[in-house]
């Protein structure tokens, strides 16, 4: 037997081995109503304009199990919903990665996530080898202007583009990406991390677990950025009102428009650039240097403390009080307040 044979056998087999897609073929439900929410436990979701009145979810089968997932349409506490139904609570996902696995809870109804966060029932582990049902869900979801859409996954990916209406998505392990979206925006995923692109017309709000969160271009009322680890890293964001709070990581923001921004770092530093002056601006970094670039006119009463490290300011300040690591004074018309504290490293404030 040549070498090219035994090369062919061995393809052949390892294309035998291959999960086999049972029922590939797309499905189309159609979901009414104003406000929705789709519930899938494994796979790859996006969500991209529709037309017409109602969300259309179009839905594709994947894993040698894929044909015992079920489909159902239909209220759930005053929502009408659609589920991908999981006949096991032990799912084996390949695209999770060899070894890898995570679990979460959910209801005896077959939901989670949102403002429902009292699950019983079910505990779902999702690995990526192994036994158990191999089977998952990869959905499109087309949504209408004006709807409002609560997506919920368990693991895999998630990503909107284009959408005008109020999205809120609820992920256990999975990356969020969002594009070109219009109206209030709320991203929470317990690993995973976040990417947020030109997200307008709304509050925004994006909470992480584990994993970092990444934005660019946002403008909205209240924008609040949260992540346990992971930083926060991201240029041009307008808000009314700006919260940034990292347990562990650091915090580079460029380009921010805010009256009242509040910046909060556990452990990491934090560089933070505004465009405007602030009415108040508040940082506190636990361990990590801290540096704000101010515009030339900015006016405000400003305290400076550091457990550690020096302080720096382009501004001339009219001090009231000054000692090492501890400073307050003014700048400007002190029209503005200024807090920073840091437990270790130094304190610098720039001027643009």
């Amino acid at each position: 037997m040549t070498q090219r044979t035994l090369r062919t056998l061995a393809l052949l087999s390892a294309l035998s081995s291959l999960p086999v897609l049972a029922g590939a073929q797309t499905e189309r439900k159609t979901v009414s109503g104003s406000a929705i929410a789709v519930y899938d436990i494994a796979g790859k979701v996006t969500v991209e304009a529709g037309s017409g009145s109602d969300v259309v979810v179009e839905l594709t089968r994947g894993g040698r199990d894929g044909a015992k997932l079920g489909v159902e349409v239909g209220d759930v506490r005053g929502r009408n919903t659609l589920r991908v139904v999981y006949p096991s609570d032990d799912i084996v996902y390949p695209a999770l990665g060899w070894g890898s696995n995570t679990s979460f809870s959910m209801d005896r109804d077959g939901t989670w996530g949102g403002d429902h966060k009292w699950y019983q029932g079910r505990r779902v582990r999702v690995r990526g080898s192994g036994s158990g049902l191999e089977a998952w869900a990869d959905l499109r979801i087309l949504v209408p202007a004006g709807k409002k859409v609560e997506v919920d996954l368990g693991v895999g990916t998630l990503d909107a583009t284009n959408v005008k209406g109020e999205l809120r998505f609820d992920v256990a392990s999975a990356r969020v990406t969002t594009r070109g979206t219009s109206g209030n925006l709320s991203i929470s995923a317990g690993s995973g991390g976040a990417s947020v692109h030109d997200a307008s017309g709304g509050d925004v709000a994006v909470e992480t677990g584990s994993g970092g969160i990444e934005f660019e271009q946002i403008a909205g009322t209240t924008c609040k950025l949260e992540t346990g680890s992971g930083g926060v890293t991201g240029s041009r964001i307008a808000c009314d009102d700006l919260s940034i709070d990292v347990g562990s990581g650091s915090v580079k923001v460029a380009d921010a428009k805010a009256a009242n921004v509040k910046v909060d770092a556990g452990s990491g530093g934090i560089a933070l650039g505004l465009l405007t002056a602030p009415h108040a601006l508040t940082v506190d970094a636990g361990s990590g240097g801290v540096t704000v670039t101010l515009p030339s006119n900015t006016g405000a009463d400003v305290e400076i403390e550091t457990g550690s490290g020096g302080i720096e300011s382009d501004f001339p300040l009219t001090v009231d009080k000054f000692e090492r690591h501890h400073v307050r004074g003014r700048i400007g018309d002190g029209a503005g307040r200024i807090k920073i504290e840091s437990g270790s490293g130094s304190v610098r404030l720039r001027k643009a």
